[in-house]
């Protein structure tokens, strides 16, 4: 059986206790792939056991309770902090101190994302005490044909997500909130968009408009729609579109914005050209982390080399970008001078900001030495 798109349809297999195989439909909003042994387990199935299967690679599909597989979940949790927090060599530097960070994060997830639930065409949950998740499902998945296996973990990230769109997040700048859908990096990290509101627009963007490069919520095409610009913003991921659209809606902003599926650069050139790309260049090790990190800077990279072609006479192009992975050693402060110069660009003045999250301040992060060096930065850039 093959999608829409052509591509076999993921599937689990199975052995029922009367050795009947079964199989169902793979879902991971994510991009895990299908776990390739998967066992039957109901509250029989104590955490150590479970642990033990996880870690060797079976995934466990759960027909008992549903809120001890909660429990079941948590214990594993518990036992990944024991192990992850074990004495170790310290870490040489803070680039191996963050490769040891996500090394631990892939472990995580691998280990979690194999409690497996069931799930039927409404997107419910056919355990014992299962809440219902149907709307989060189908806001999420949309309508499926089929039943379906998805992680617990992923399950309870989508709900999650579900009460984000629900709620919003309130952003300052335009007096109004934000509803990020699920898959589409929600804007948290405010003081990145107080930059884009506040740093003096281009003269000649009144006249020739902006771009906004991977729009996601459209949370910049929103401010700078809000600062009187006619906006383009673009995005590939049809998500995001769909999210920008939603927010743009709500906001009364519709009318001033036109979204565009493009890879990077709409045609033709505009007085300001906004681009908060990931700030992170490492692979990426799902669907939904590809917001954050950005392989080999390739985003960055193609913003700035494509920056000069669209750019009207005596335009400027923003580039929103924290220098944690400076910070970090995965890419140099020279690294990024040399890719400007090269597009035939010259910086025209930069704004900086501290981050206001958290983990700036908490100093039992094994990368905390970097993320309270850490600076966001809008780079205002002109043709050289």
């Amino acid at each position: 059986m093959t999608a829409s798109n052509g591509e076999p349809v993921p599937r689990v297999h199975w052995t029922d206790d009367d050795g009947t195989p079964q199989q169902a439909r793979w879902r991971s909003l994510a991009g895990h792939p299908p776990p390739a042994s998967l066992l039957l387990a109901d509250d029989a199935l104590g955490a150590d056991a479970a642990y033990r299967l996880l870690n060797a690679g079976t995934a466990i599909l759960w027909l008992g309770d549903y809120q001890n597989a909660r429990h079941l979940l948590q214990a594993l949790g518990r036992r990944l902090d024991k192990r992850q927090q074990r004495p170790h060599r310290p870490a040489a530097s803070l680039t191996d101190a963050f490769q040891a960070q996500r090394r631990a994060q892939a472990e995580r997830a691998r280990i979690l994302g194999g409690l497996l639930l069931p799930f039927d065409t409404d997107h419910g949950v056919p355990l014992r005490r299962a809440p219902d998740v149907r709307a989060a499902g189908a806001q999420a998945h949309g309508p499926v044909a089929e039943h379906y296996v998805q992680s617990l973990r992923e399950l309870l990230g989508l709900v999650g997500a579900f009460e984000w769109r629900r709620k919003g997040v309130v952003i300052p700048a335009l007096g109004a909130a934000i509803h990020p859908h699920h898959g589409v990096f929600s804007p948290v990290r405010g003081e990145y968009v107080d930059l884009v509101a506040q740093a003096p627009l281009p003269v000649v963007a009144q006249d020739q408009g902006a771009f906004d490069i991977g729009t996601g919520t459209g949370v910049l095409a929103a401010v700078l729609a809000k600062r009187g610009l006619r906006v383009v913003a673009t995005d590939l991921s049809p998500v995001a579109l769909a999210c920008a659209a939603d927010n743009l809606r709500r906001l009364g902003l519709q009318r001033q914005v036109t979204l565009q599926s493009a890879d990077l650069f709409p045609e033709g050139r505009a007085g300001l050209l906004v681009c908060n790309p990931p700030w992170v260049p490492a692979p990426a090790g799902s669907a939904l982390e590809a917001a954050v990190y950005d392989p080999d800077s390739r985003m960055l990279r193609g913003f700035l080399a494509g920056l000069a072609a669209h750019l009207a006479p005596g335009g400027e192009g923003w580039l929103i970008l924290s220098d944690l992975a400076e910070h970090l050693g995965l890419r140099s402060r020279d690294d990024l001078l040399g890719w400007i110069a090269a597009a035939g660009l010259q910086v025209l003045g930069r704004l900086d900001t501290r981050p206001r999250h958290g983990k700036a301040v908490d100093a039992d992060d094994p990368l905390h030495a970097a993320r309270a060096a850490e600076v966001t930065s809008l780079w205002r850039l002109g043709a050289a």
